[in-house]
């Protein structure tokens, strides 16, 4: 399978291949945007590849030597988790936010848009020029999606990253938490975090039922 592109209504642009499922936006003048997506797009063509030559070691405990990682996004996996790695914890906790902050990466080269946010199956990076804002509605129950809160964010707060983490996710959650939304400097690091809270938010119950993820 290929990395597909395809745009969207709304002016946004969705990036899919294999697990790697993206939606995002950029807001600036038409030239900008333009410049801006399809440098998201050239960017996106490789990432999987990169993380598949890679995926061996990023499957494995962090510790407390520096992974000897050589892809832009393996090496932003392993930036993000080294900081908890007095616990058990692989720069895989942090794959999709990596890849978010990455893709954005790409789209502020050479660019002046205002704000874009690029949304890689909820994990969020975020990007925020003086005086913007940008909103982001958190659903605790996938399975039946309400609108649950919002938060904003704005250009002075220290946050360009939002993920959410939990038991109903298609990755591994070892906690019973619906949903655990953090907010961070990028969205590596708020990955990790939720998927580390998450996991902690656990008790041995009989009415709890562990399956494979």
């Amino acid at each position: 399978m290929t990395a597909q592109v395809t745009r969207l209504g709304g002016d946004r642009l969705h990036l899919h291949h294999g697990p790697i499922d993206i939606v995002l936006k950029a807001w600036g003048e038409t030239d900008d945007v333009a410049r801006a997506y399809d440098l998201a797009a050239q960017r996106f063509q490789t990432i999987l590849d990169e993380l598949v030559r890679e995926l061996k070691q990023l499957r494995q405990p962090l510790g407390q030597t520096y992974p000897l990682l050589q892809g832009p996004v393996a090496r932003r996996m392993a930036t993000a988790t080294r900081p908890f790695a007095d616990r058990f914890v692989t720069p895989m906790a942090a794959v999709a936010g990596a890849v978010a902050d990455d893709v954005m990466a790409a789209m502020l080269d050479g660019t002046a848009i205002r704000r874009a946010y690029a949304n890689n199956g909820g994990d969020i990076a975020l990007y925020l020029t003086p005086g913007e804002t940008l909103k982001a509605g958190i659903v605790d129950n996938q399975d039946a999606p309400h609108l649950d809160a919002d938060v904003a964010v704005d250009f002075v707060m220290p946050v360009r990253g939002i993920a959410t983490s939990g038991w109903r996710g298609r990755s591994q959650s070892l906690g019973i938490a619906d949903a655990v939304t953090v907010l961070a400097a990028d969205a590596a690091t708020a990955d990790v975090a939720a998927t580390l809270i998450a996991n902690a938010v656990d008790i041995e119950h009989p009415a709890i039922e562990r399956a494979p993820a």
